[in-house]
């Protein structure tokens, strides 16, 4: 899976809404996923960002992407279901989610954890990604072939000393996953969703949790793109309810 070789319109005409679009492995997935054809939707709170890859995205020839500024931190179940009927109203379907978005906290014992962070943490990590997939079941049953990816993390599979909300919110995350995959493989087949952990990469959060190591030992989020193509396109059909790993154990 790691060496998926994805054809260069793997993702035509499909319709795909990223969060945490603006930056990190949300950024690169999603214009790699523009590179192969799909209209992207870009979610994420800060504005100039999204702006950004936009640019890029229209700059490269690829389908002319969306921009959807939300602050799941604050963003109430109405802007859920807003979004659901701009894009039912403009796309008719969703055919693809990857929730991507997350933050990633204190890193110290629970004993000392912040209460207030805690329940950030967890809201914007776990509670934003059921309060978007509930909003956008409808559409992603219009498809003739979805898929919905969580973002999980190893720490969200085992727990290690001072991941405090962060892990226990991946862990929510596979709950999250396992539950909508059993749920959404109906009689339709059309709607699969997988767990994925993208591993150490070189981004802003990797380099908080870590600051004494050195980014460059990780791979660029460019060079984890095999696994999210073969999980977003076609040819993962038949691979539900998973925990995938993006880079090699």
């Amino acid at each position: 899976m790691q060496d998926y070789q994805a054809p260069a319109d793997l993702l035509k005409d499909r319709i795909i809404l990223v969060t945490g679009a603006g930056s990190g492995i949300g950024r690169t997935a999603a214009k790699t996923y523009a590179a192969h054809g799909a209209t992207v939707i870009l979610v994420g709170r800060t504005v100039s960002k999204l702006e950004s890859v936009y640019d890029e995205i229209e700059a490269d020839g690829h389908p002319k992407p969306a921009i959807v500024p939300m602050n799941f931190e604050g963003a109430a179940v109405k802007d859920y279901e807003e979004l659901a009927m701009t894009l039912e109203d403009n796309f008719g379907k969703l055919d693809g989610l990857l929730h991507n978005a997350g933050i990633l906290g204190d890193r110290s014992p629970v004993e000392m954890y912040d209460p207030e962070t805690w329940n950030k943490v967890m809201h914007v990590n776990a509670t934003a990604p059921f309060l978007l997939s509930r909003a956008m079941i409808p559409l992603l049953r219009q498809s003739d072939a979805a898929s919905v990816i969580f973002t999980s993390s190893g720490v969200g599979r085992q727990a290690k000393a001072y991941w405090g909300a962060y892990a226990v919110s991946k862990f929510a995350v596979e709950g999250l996953s396992q539950l909508l995959a059993d749920e959404l493989d109906d009689k339709h087949h059309n709607v699969r969703v997988n767990s994925l952990n993208p591993g150490a990469t070189r981004t802003n959060m990797r380099a908080h949790a870590y600051p004494a190591e050195n980014p460059q030992q990780n791979p660029a989020p460019e060079e984890l793109m095999p696994v999210y193509l073969y999980l977003m396109g076609r040819d993962s059909a038949g691979v539900n309810g998973q925990q995938v790993d993006a880079q090699p154990r």
